[in-house]
């Protein structure tokens, strides 16, 4: 049965459940800092700390997670970072100081990087090489979904009960899914036979490192826009600040179709589909840039931003798994370093370029210039594989 067909075993499916758990955390934050400030008694730019926070969590905790783990079974280390995810959140929810709630974050965030680091490997192991892509669409999926769908409800949740109450039900969530995990998940993916040196024999790929570069590159030029949607919205093209949030809920409805397109499509022509969606988001990033002055256009490329740069992100995962081999935590561990590379460079560059003389053409433009330097990777990887196709024909 072609992989495009064969169903994903459930595990896949349960793990894109947690990943939604996982994506509500790490994007509801933005939604709530106006609270969070209040509550803490900090300035706006002071409880955004607490973005940056899990930013480097994620980034540094991942690898060092993976590593940490390594002789536990996957079961193990899966139910391990869901306690201390769950933890974090507890701690956060009783935070009275910003310096606690840092810690709380910084322990969520240590959780979230182990569950991808881990859960990417059981998920691709369980759906097999031919599926591994489609699997990885699932668990971004999850995020995607969150996005629509979770960090909405949980804002508006946290705004008219007060900003803990997120907290705590996403503390909930994680140990229910712990509980889940101990008697779905078997008990023999494990990666006992693993070692620190075969892990890091793993990187020595250089095709890895340029997986890492496009991640990275793809990742900053939607961020670099994206975080600065808001305005974008209501001073550029002009509209009224109530529709920005449905604004905000068509780039993630199109960037769950993005995800699900990327996600089917890659496991078949990996590079034939990923630079053709890198070089249409550059194209859109440079469409923003020069007629979101209109309402409905600026809309549109916003929605087509989503579809086009989110279907990057299940096939770049699933050509780490190819070149690192499966069953490897530490590349899987590095590759989530590397999204939040991208998105704390897109974001930090975005703002650059917003308070540049460019205004609010300069997060786009910035955005543009980003996603077309991921084609330089992407072209590379692309080489040899086309060759060996020709050669094979």
């Amino acid at each position: 049965m072609p992989a495009g067909k064969a169903k994903l075993p459930p595990v896949v499916w349960l793990l894109g459940a947690v990943a939604f758990i996982m994506g509500t955390s790490e994007l509801i934050v933005a939604g709530l800092l106006p609270e969070i400030s209040g509550a803490l008694d900090v300035s706006v730019s002071s409880a955004g700390l607490l973005i940056t926070v899990f930013a480097v969590g994620m980034m540094v905790g991942a690898p060092a997670m993976s590593m940490a783990t390594l002789r536990l079974p996957r079961r193990s280390a899966m139910i391990a970072a869901l306690l201390v995810f769950a933890a974090g959140h507890v701690v956060g929810a009783l935070s009275s100081s910003l310096p606690l709630a840092l810690v709380g974050r910084f322990a969520a965030a240590l959780g979230n990087g182990t569950f991808w680091a881990v859960g990417a490997v059981v998920a691709t192991a369980a759906a097999g090489p031919a599926a591994s892509t489609r699997a990885m669409g699932v668990m971004v999926g999850g995020v995607t979904l969150a996005n629509i769908v979770g960090v909405p409800l949980g804002t508006a949740a946290g705004q008219l009960g007060g900003w803990q109450g997120p907290f705590w039900v996403l503390a909930v969530l994680a140990l229910a899914a712990a509980a889940v995990i101990a008697r779905r998940l078997p008990a023999d993916s494990g990666g006992g036979d693993s070692s620190v040196r075969g892990e890091l024999s793993s990187l020595r790929h250089p095709r890895l490192w340029l997986v890492y570069l496009a991640i990275a590159f793809v990742q900053g030029g939607m961020m670099a826009a994206y975080s600065y949607v808001a305005p974008l919205l209501t001073e550029r093209a002009h509209l009224a600040a109530a529709v920005v949030p449905l604004a905000m809920l068509g780039y993630g409805v199109g960037a769950l179709a993005g995800t699900s397109l990327g996600g089917r499509l890659g496991d078949r022509r990996p590079y034939g589909t990923l630079i053709p969606a890198a070089a249409v988001t550059a194209a859109l990033l440079a469409a923003i840039t020069l007629w979101a002055t209109n309402s409905v256009a600026a809309v549109a490329l916003v929605v087509l931003l989503g579809a086009a740069g989110i279907a990057t992100n299940p096939i770049l995962v699933g050509e780490v798994v190819r070149i690192a081999g499966s069953g490897r935590a530490l590349p899987m561990a590095l590759a989530t370093s590397a999204f939040q590379v991208g998105i704390a460079v897109g974001s930090w560059l975005g703002g650059l370029a917003l308070t540049s003389a460019l205004g609010l053409k300069g997060p786009s433009l910035a955005g543009c210039a980003l996603a077309l330097a991921a084609l330089l990777p992407l072209g590379l990887l692309a080489a040899p594989r086309h060759k060996t196709e020709s050669a094979q024909h």
